[in-house]
């Protein structure tokens, strides 16, 4: 059973975290930033929804920890409820060390980076995998997207924090930059045949 944290932020600052944030000097205003959100807002949904990327972390009993990325669509994960996320897991290498993690461990991480706007957001939770429930499987999985879903995750959130964007690089999607050429070129086409037209209606006017 996880412990009951006098304050959601618990859940990352243990005891002895705490104790080097006092010798380093920034508890005093970690303590006055108050209490993480622990429930799914607006905004954090509007996040999640344009996501295409992010990394999943766990441990094992013995507390060796595990990162691996998932991706999809935009809308691959799924907001159930104010405390729940969930998504399709698609067939991959079948180390299943992820899964193998959360039958002995719940304890999960998720961080989700977006390069473009320099923001990242942490949840910190509990995740188990659901593997004998098609029906929720198929509910979950972004229509015409090309993988093999094997199972779901649940992720329920005990809290959630953002980051300042300080040190993150900018960087965009291949898609939207491809999009985005694609506009100018087309705004370039435009350009040049109004000149064009503009040229042929001087010509018309000069004197002969």
């Amino acid at each position: 059973m996880s412990p009951i944290h006098a304050a959601s932020s618990d859940v990352a600052f243990t005891p002895a975290v705490k104790a080097i944030q006092i010798r380093k000097g920034s508890r005093e205003a970690y303590a006055a930033h108050g209490d993480w959100r622990t429930g799914i807002d607006e905004n954090l949904a509007a996040f999640l929804g344009e996501a295409t990327s992010f990394y999943l972390a766990t441990a094992s009993a013995e507390g060796q920890p595990y990162i691996q990325h998932r991706g999809g669509p935009k809308g691959f994960i799924k907001i159930l409820d104010e405390n729940t996320l969930a998504f399709a897991d698609y067939a991959g290498n079948r180390q299943y060390i992820t899964q193998g993690n959360l039958s002995e461990n719940p304890k999960a991480y998720i961080f989700v980076m977006d390069y473009a706007r320099r923001r990242r957001v942490k949840l910190w939770g509990e995740a188990k995998v659901i593997d004998d429930d098609p029906a929720l499987l198929q509910s979950l999985m972004p229509k015409g997207y090309r993988a093999r879903p094997e199972q779901v995750i649940l992720f329920r959130i005990s809290a959630w924090d953002t980051n300042c964007p300080q040190h993150i690089p900018q960087k965009f999607d291949a898609a939207d930059v491809a999009a985005a050429l694609a506009a100018r070129d087309a705004r370039i086409g435009e350009l040049e045949t109004e000149v064009a037209a503009l040229r042929k209606t001087l010509a018309s006017d000069l004197p002969d």
